[in-house]
């Protein structure tokens, strides 16, 4: 048997995760109450410690089952926080990884037996540690992925009209987009699938509703590019 490093410190490693989610109006991110001394009560991500025997995907993947219930939802490693004093308790390296989901799909899976609870991103109570760091990084990151990948759309029903896309572009990249101009855009991405059918909750006439063309999904990913204005500004 191989022997142990020695004189190496051990450290403790966590993860924590940035839910972002949708409801159609506002992007948000997903809380929960700290069930850990110390700071037991305060607001804080979805976090938990790895296990020796799991990787740190697996960890993240279990942790926000466990504090929420959410399953099979896109979940991506973006950043890990190293900074020795970061956790009060003990020398703690936490991985950090954002997922999105389209709030009203899972609003009864993320009832009362979890509490926990949705905030605006513009408007969220204060954080334990630095999750508040871990929050402004991961909207970063969202933002510059976002530039190249059709991410966002995680975010949305399977149907969605322009009107409901647009309102989402806007408020993930904090800017206004032209009403003709972000529609011939988007369409002009192939990205989109017309559907049948309208949304006619907002007017007699209705907008139609899209879906997002899976099928040639990866050959039309670049083109995202043409909607937001500034890329390279992002990071």
């Amino acid at each position: 048997m191989a022997a142990k490093y020695s004189n190496q410190s051990r450290y403790a490693v966590a993860v924590d995760c940035i839910v972002f989610g949708y409801d159609g109006q506002n992007l948000k991110i997903l809380l929960i109450k700290r069930a850990l001394t110390p700071l037991k009560g305060r607001w804080s991500l979805m976090g938990g410690f790895v296990a020796k025997n799991e990787s740190a995907d697996q960890a993240a993947s279990r942790i926000l089952a466990s504090l929420t219930g959410l399953t099979d939802i896109y979940q991506e490693q973006f950043y890990t926080f190293t900074n020795p004093d970061r956790d009060t308790q003990e020398r703690t390296v936490s991985i950090a990884y954002f997922s999105l989901i389209d709030i009203k799909k899972y609003r009864e899976i993320l009832s009362d037996a979890y509490q926990a609870e949705w905030f605006s991103i513009k408007d969220f109570p204060n954080l334990i540690f630095d999750h508040e760091e871990m929050v402004k990084m991961a909207k970063k990151r969202l933002q510059y992925k976002a530039t190249s990948h059709a991410i966002l759309f995680e975010l949305l029903p399977d149907k969605f009209t322009l009107p409901l896309l647009q309102s989402l572009f806007e408020d993930v990249f904090e800017t206004g987009f032209d009403k003709g101009n972000f529609s011939r855009k988007m369409l002009s991405t192939g990205l989109l699938q017309k559907q049948r059918d309208k949304d006619k909750t907002g007017s007699k006439k209705g907008a139609y509703f899209y879906k997002l063309d899976r099928k040639n999904y990866q050959q039309n990913l670049h083109k995202i590019l043409k909607l937001v204005p500034n890329p390279n500004n992002i990071l």
